[in-house]
């Protein structure tokens, strides 16, 4: 059982990557992680409690989450889970879109809806998306970055509709961080990840815990007057794309 004395936090994607990088950082910022995905972590957190769930489920979420909320009071979601299916445009399936589709952008609003009732309750709420700088364009990642950009979308509709409620919705734009998944194919001291490395102002990858620090920052009670924001974490990537013509 949940103790409903505790910060609890749902966080889609958890096990591994960006995801375990919040869940770490918001437990010991003293937050009791919820861990929505379909693997499970190498070890539970203290206080981790761990569903193995596809979240573009949206009737088992739902069922989930009435479940979960008899003895937790849920008021914080990190929309993290996500996917690529890289491609040009030629190449992208109507089933790759449609995946994307509905883990990227599908899935965080069924989540959203099945929170909202609790964090109205509460007259509370904290909701942070994982956008990305992909969602100002990016080759080969038609799915993904429409997705990405609706991810922004959402965010600001949903700052606008529930700021009345003490509900405050933001987004975070990772640029590129070396995830296990990153440097698998993208190796260090590889002539490709060398390349990536010059192009970013600070000329270092970002760490996970770079995200896990902007989610922590937007988790808190005190960032109430931050709402509908997408804040880039990319090492400068987006201001030096955004000057280059």
């Amino acid at each position: 059982m949940i103790s409903v004395n505790k910060k609890n936090v749902l966080i889609t994607g958890a096990s591994r990557g960006i995801g375990r990088a919040i869940a770490t950082r918001l437990t010991q910022d003293g937050y009791r992680v919820i861990n929505f995905d379909q693997s499970s972590p190498s070890s539970l957190l203290d206080g981790e409690a761990f569903h193995c769930i596809d979240v573009t489920d949206s009737k088992a979420v739902t069922q989930l989450i009435q479940e979960i909320a008899t003895s937790a009071e849920i008021v914080r979601l990190v929309n993290n889970a996500g996917m690529i299916k890289p491609g040009a445009l030629e190449d992208v399936t109507e089933a790759d879109f449609d995946a994307v589709y509905a883990l990227n952008l599908k899935a965080p609003m069924v989540l959203a809806q099945c929170l909202l009732p609790y964090m109205r309750k509460a007259n509370f709420g904290r909701i942070v998306n994982i956008a990305s700088r992909a969602a100002l364009g990016k080759e080969e990642r038609t799915a993904y970055a429409a997705t990405k950009a609706g991810v922004i979308g959402m965010t600001r509709t949903w700052a606008l509709e529930l700021a009345q409620f003490g509900i405050t919705v933001n987004a975070i734009g990772p640029g590129p961080i070396a995830t296990e998944l990153f440097t698998s194919g993208n190796p260090p001291g590889a002539p490709k990840t060398i390349k990536i490395i010059e192009s970013i102002p600070v000329k270092r990858m970002g760490q996970p815990e770079d995200i896990a620090h902007a989610a922590a920052y937007l988790m808190d009670d005190r960032a109430s007057f931050v709402t509908g924001q997408t804040l880039y974490v990319c090492g400068g990537m987006t201001v030096g794309l955004s000057n280059a013509s």
